[in-house]
C-alpha cells in the first residue's frame, strides 16, 4: 500500500469523524418517538462503535486490520459494558462527569450487546468503503 493511499485513508477518516460525532451526539439529544431506543441502543451505540473503529483505523489504516479492529472494539465495549456493574466510588466519580458518562456509560443493559455487534459489523463496511474511496484496489481484504 502506498503512502499516498494511507494518507488519503487518514484524511477520509478525519473528515468522517466529525460526522460520526454529530450523529452520536444527535442521537443522545433526540427527544422524539422511540427516544429511549435512539438514545441508548440504536444509532447512538452504532455511532459509538464507529467512532472507536475510526480512531483505531487512523492509527493502523491497513485494510488487513479491519476485522481485528472490529473485534477489538467489540470486545472493549463489551468489557466497558460489564464494568458498569462495578460501582467503586472512584469510578462513580468518573461516570458523574459528562465525558465519563459518554465513554463509560452509567447503566448495564444486555440490549447494548446486539447494538455493539451491529455497530461493529456496519463499521467493517464503513472502513472498507473508506479504503475504496482512498483508491485502494490491490491490497488483500481482511
Amino acid at each position: 500500500m502506498s503512502t499516498t493511499v494511507t494518507s488519503r485513508r487518514r484524511w477520509i477518516v478525519c473528515a468522517t469523524l466529525p460526522l460520526v460525532l454529530i450523529m452520536g451526539f444527535g442521537c443522545k439529544a433526540y427527544s422524539g418517538a422511540g427516544r429511549d431506543w435512539v438514545n441508548n441502543w440504536g444509532p447512538a451505540s452504532v455511532a459509538y462503535e464507529w467512532l472507536l473503529m475510526l480512531l483505531l483505523f487512523a492509527v493502523v489504516p491497513g485494510r488487513k486490520f479491519i476485522r481485528r479492529i472490529a473485534v477489538t472494539v467489540f470486545v472493549a465495549t463489551c468489557v466497558i459494558e460489564f464494568l458498569q456493574l462495578y460501582q467503586p466510588a472512584w469510578l462513580q466519580a468518573v461516570r458523574a462527569t459528562w465525558l465519563g458518562r459518554m465513554i463509560l456509560g452509567t447503566t448495564f443493559n444486555w440490549w447494548d450487546f446486539p447494538a455493539y455487534l451491529v455497530g461493529c459489523v456496519s463499521g467493517v463496511l464503513l472502513l472498507h468503503a473508506i479504503c475504496r474511496l482512498a483508491g485502494e484496489t490491490h491490497e488483500p481484504a481482511s
